[in-house]
């Protein structure tokens, strides 16, 4: 017998709750909703995602490093990646990926940055290889390079200021009191909103005795200690003196850089053992093999990634006969063994980015780093003080103590005897 069609009407719950406003069409000028809705992103982007400050972090970088000291890894011992990870989300809520990338960029293994923050252990990748991505964090280790312990100097001085984390449990810092301009150490690159942020990196020691130079003399010829960027991929910098000055002037600039190579005449073969930061193993061998197969060039037979354990190798076999100097000028004018590095030195001073030159940045660097010492040196001064009074009391307790003795015989309460004592 077939159900009647209320008996097969299902009952569902009634819902009570209303969305106000929607469906509604709302009037309103395109200058109020950028104000209210665009800018503040733009602004959040800006400032605490995309640009670097004078420390030379972002505070992504910041966060991380900062677990990574609280947690004991200046040492000798390494732990877990994936703990970690765990740890920073206390500061850092974007989520495991996020933080587990910006921890691989930083480290040694990964090989992006001249000077690496983070010591690592397994497989984290390589920067100029799409293809060799890293290991989960749960197959990793790291701790921090001793590099770091100039990152954290002092931090516990009130060097710099710290400001509260996302949900007000914790404090961080807003900045780490640097002792060497970290900012002009490694590169450093971001997209924001309007504006971008890309930092060649310079030699540690020539940055170094630059700074001391322009201390010493803020007319001091900075070529003359800082020649010229020096990337962590290696690679040839094609030396255009003028372009240097300009990037050096403005912060702005394209640098050119060529890949190293050497011919195996026995084997017939190019090995390129150095290529350009902006590029990787893949876009390269691609790009020659097109150009291969639109008879561009006709003196190359093989080509193949030999990338291994001894560092990254790209393997190049020739017909008989090429000219191999010949065919690597044609890859470098034709395929990216011969690219730009385009600098935009933006950074952020006191909560505004800032496009500056290379002599600009040491300034306010050194501005920075007078702050952080006159804080230390006002810390230690007023631990002295309050020591100093803690001495003139036992002084004064020593040159009298017979009396000093009465006194606390004479105290009915523990709790009165100092009062008793200072009052004499």
């Amino acid at each position: 017998m077939k159900k009647s069609r209320s008996e097969r009407h299902v009952s569902r719950p009634k819902v009570h709750g209303v969305i106000e406003g929607a469906g509604k069409v709302v009037q309103q000028q395109i200058t109020d909703t950028l104000e209210k809705n665009y800018m503040p992103y733009a602004v959040s982007v800006i400032l605490s995602r995309a640009i670097p400050e004078i420390d030379g972090f972002k505070p992504s970088h910041r966060k991380l490093l900062y677990t990574m000291y609280k947690m004991g890894l200046l040492g000798l011992t390494r732990t877990k990646s994936s703990n970690i990870v765990g740890q920073t989300m206390k500061l850092n809520p974007h989520g495991e990926a996020a933080i587990y990338d910006t921890m691989v960029r930083l480290s040694r293994g990964y090989e992006a940055l001249l000077h690496p923050y983070v010591d690592s252990k397994g497989n984290f990748g390589k920067f100029y290889s799409r293809d060799m991505a890293c290991a989960a964090s749960r197959y990793t280790e790291a701790k921090l390079d001793p590099l770091c312990q100039e990152l954290f100097r002092d931090i516990e001085k009130d060097t710099v200021d710290f400001v509260d984390n996302y949900d007000n449990t914790t404090k961080e810092p807003a900045l780490f009191p640097v002792t060497f301009p970290s900012v002009l150490v490694n590169a450093n690159t971001g997209i924001a909103v309007g504006m971008a942020s890309s930092i060649c990196s310079f030699n540690l020691a020539e940055v170094c005795r630059t700074a001391v130079a322009c201390i010493r003399n803020h007319e001091h010829d900075i070529f003359s200690t800082l020649p010229a960027p020096d990337f962590p991929g290696g690679g040839e910098i094609i030396y255009d003196r003028q372009a240097l000055e300009k990037i050096y002037r403005t912060g702005k600039g394209p640098v050119k850089v060529r890949a190293r190579y050497s011919y195996d005449k026995d084997a017939n073969c190019i090995d390129i053992t150095q290529i350009p930061p902006t590029t990787t193993v893949e876009a390269i061998i691609e790009k020659t093999v097109e150009l291969v197969k639109q008879s561009k060039i006709r003196e190359i037979s093989d080509i193949r990634d030999e990338t291994g354990l001894a560092g990254l190798k790209i393997t190049i076999d020739l017909k008989r006969g090429a000219d191999p100097d010949r065919l690597m000028k044609k890859l470098f004018r034709m395929t990216p063994l011969e690219d730009s590095f385009s600098c935009n030195f933006n950074v952020l001073v006191n909560g505004a980015p800032r496009v500056m030159g290379i002599r600009e940045i040491l300034d306010e660097w050194t501005k920075f780093r007078i702050s952080c010492v006159r804080r230390r040196t006002a810390f230690d001064l007023k631990n002295l003080q309050e020591r100093l009074h803690m001495l003139k009391g036992l002084q004064a307790i020593l040159l009298d103590i017979d009396k000093a003795i009465a006194i606390i015989r004479k105290t009915e309460e523990e709790a009165d005897a100092v009062p008793n004592l200072m009052i004499g």
